[in-house]
C-alpha cells in the first residue's frame, strides 16, 4: 500500500505527522511499535522495507506467548520518519494519542522479497521491549496473525505492563497534556555554539520531567527567560501572569505538570529555580552553592565540597551533590525537621560559618566579590524565604547547554561543575538515580 494513500488520508496543515516521502533504507532495517489510543485502542507494527514502512494495526497488541495469535490488520505505508513518531493527531484520520512503546532493528529470516508473495514474514525483532523471532502470516482481506516464534527467550514477559514512551517516558495522559501547547518557532537556535534549538529543549524536559517533577511540585519557581537565544538578552522572571498552566499560590506560580514546564519553556524560559520549600509547609530543601573566586583551581574547589560534606557529616545531616553547570557545586540537604524559616535560615548560616572560623584563609561567607579573593563563598542565602536556587536537572543559560545535574559522591573528583551538558545529562537519565532516595 503505498505512500500514495498514506498522503491522501492526511491534513499536513492540522497533523504533526511527517509527510509520505520515500527514503532510502539502511542497512540495518528498523521497527517500531506505537500505542495508538484513537477510536479504538490498539498498537501500530511497523517493519522498514524498500525505503517504507510496512505498517499493521495490531488491536491487543504483541504477545510473547506463543500459543497467542493476535490479529493484525494491514494498513496504508507510512514513511520511515514516522518510526520516531510521538503526539496526538487532530481531527479526522487516525484522530489520537501516539506513544513510541518500542523501537529496533530487525533482521529477516527468510528474504521477505521471495515471502511477502507467499503470505509470510519471518524476522527477528532487536527492540528496547520486544526481542527474539516472531512470523506475520496472512489469512484473508488485509488481515495477518502475528505469532511469537519459540526460540531461546525463556519465559513470557508480560509487556502489558509497559505504560510509559520510550522516547519521552511520559505516559498517555501526559502526552495528551503536552500536546495542547502550541510551541511556536521550533527550530530556533537557543544554544547557537551547540545549534540547540527550542524543540531541542522541548525534548530535553520531556525526558528529564519524571526525575525534576518532585522537585517542582507545589514549590514556587523563578525562570531565566531568553527570548532571542542565551547570547542575547536574558532576564530573571519570578512573577508571572495569570495561565492555565501553572499553579498560582498568592503572587507565586508553581509547575505542577509537564504542561507547565513544556509552557514555560515556550515562553522561552530555559533556566528552572525553586524556594526552599513547597507553599503552605516549612523549609525542607536546604542548599549550599560553592562559589569559587574566577582563578580557583577545581582541585581546591573539590577540597571546599568534602570539607563541608565533612560538617555535614558531623552533624547527622544526610547531603547529595549537584553540579551547578557553572563554576562550582550545589551541596543539598533534604530537611524532615518541622523547622521555622528563622530556624531554617540560623542553621543554614551556622553551618557556613563554621566552614568559615575553621578556614578564614579558605572560605567566606561575605557575599562582597572584592572580599572572596583565592576563597570559597558558601552561599548559605539561598535558605531564606522567597530566595531560590537552581533546580535538579535544569539547564544553565550559558553559553554550554550545561546542566545543574544530580552525581554520586564518588564522582566528585571525575566530573567538574561544568562537565554535563543536555546530551550527557540524557545519556546519565539511563543510570540508577544517584539522589533516589533523597525524600525518604
Amino acid at each position: 500500500m503505498s505512500l500514495k494513500i498514506y498522503n491522501q488520508k492526511r491534513n499536513f496543515n492540522t497533523t504533526l505527522e511527517p509527510k509520505g516521502i520515500k527514503e532510502k533504507s539502511n542497512k540495518n532495517k528498523k521497527f517500531c511499535i506505537q500505542h495508538h489510543l484513537a477510536r479504538k485502542d490498539h498498537y501500530d507494527f511497523r517493519l522498514e522495507y524498500k525505503g517504507e514502512l510496512l505498517s499493521w494495526a495490531i488491536p491487543k497488541g504483541p504477545s510473547y506467548n506463543p500459543k497467542d495469535k493476535r490479529l493484525a490488520i494491514q494498513v496504508e505505508d507510512h514513511p520511515i520518519s514516522y518510526l520516531n513518531f510521538e503526539g496526538v493527531i487532530p481531527e479526522g484520520y487516525g484522530k489520537g494519542t501516539v506513544m513510541l512503546w518500542d523501537l529496533g532493528t530487525y533482521e529477516e529470516i527468510e528474504p521477505f522479497s521471495k515471502t511477502l508473495k507467499k503470505g509470510y514474514l519471518k524476522f527477528i525483532l532487536h527492540g528496547i521491549r520486544c526481542n527474539g523471532a516472531w512470523t506475520l502470516i496472512y489469512f484473508k482481506n488485509d488481515n495477518f496473525l502475528l505469532i511469537k516464534e519459540k526460540d531461546n527467550i525463556k519465559g513470557y514477559k508480560n509487556i502489558n505492563k509497559y505504560n510509559t514512551s520510550i522516547k519521552s517516558n511520559l505516559t498517555m495522559d501526559e502526552i495528551k497534556n503536552n500536546q495542547g501547547i502550541t510551541i511556536t518557532n521550533p527550530n530556533k537556535i537557543i544554544y547557537k555554539k551547540d545549534k540547540i534549538t527550542k524543540q531541542d529543549i522541548i525534548n530535553y524536559y520531556k525526558k528529564v520531567y519524571p526525575r525534576m517533577k518532585p522537585f517542582l511540585d507545589n514549590r514556587f519557581i523563578s525562570t531565566v527567560r531568553c527570548p532571542n537565544g542565551i547570547n542575547n538578552e536574558k532576564f530573571f522572571k519570578k512573577h508571572f501572569k495569570e495561565n492555565k498552566y501553572l499553579k498560582k499560590h498568592g503572587s507565586f506560580y508553581s509547575i505542577n505538570d509537564i504542561k507547565g514546564l513544556i509552557y514555560e519553556v515556550q515562553m522561552n524560559s530555559i533556566e528552572y529555580h525553586i524556594g526552599a520549600s513547597c507553599f503552605n509547609s516549612h523549609p525542607n530543601y536546604m542548599v549550599f552553592d560553592l562559589d569559587p573566586d574566577e582563578k580557583m583551581t577545581i582541585k581546591k574547589v573539590r577540597e571546599g565540597v568534602k570539607d563541608l560534606k565533612k560538617v555535614l557529616d558531623e552533624l547527622s545531616l544526610p547531603a547529595y551533590l549537584k553540579t551547578s553547570g557553572g563554576k562550582g557545586y550545589h551541596i543539598v540537604v533534604p530537611f524532615k525537621n518541622k523547622t521555622t524559616w528563622s530556624e531554617f535560615k540560623k542553621i543554614a548560616k551556622n553551618i557556613a560559618l563554621i566552614l568559615e572560623q575553621k578556614y578564614p584563609s579558605k572560605y567566606t561567607t561575605n557575599i562582597r566579590k572584592n572580599k572572596r579573593t583565592n576563597k570559597i563563598f558558601i552561599d548559605w542565602i539561598r535558605n531564606t524565604k522567597g530566595a531560590s536556587s537552581v533546580a535538579p536537572y535544569s539547564l544553565r543559560a550559558k553559553d554550554k547547554p550545561t546542566v545543574s545535574m544530580p552525581i554520586k559522591w564518588s564522582e566528585l573528583d571525575k566530573i567538574k561543575p561544568d562537565d554535563i551538558d543536555i546530551n550527557e545529562a540524557l545519556r546519565r537519565l539511563k543510570l540508577k538515580n544517584p539522589w533516589e532516595n533523597f525524600w525518604k
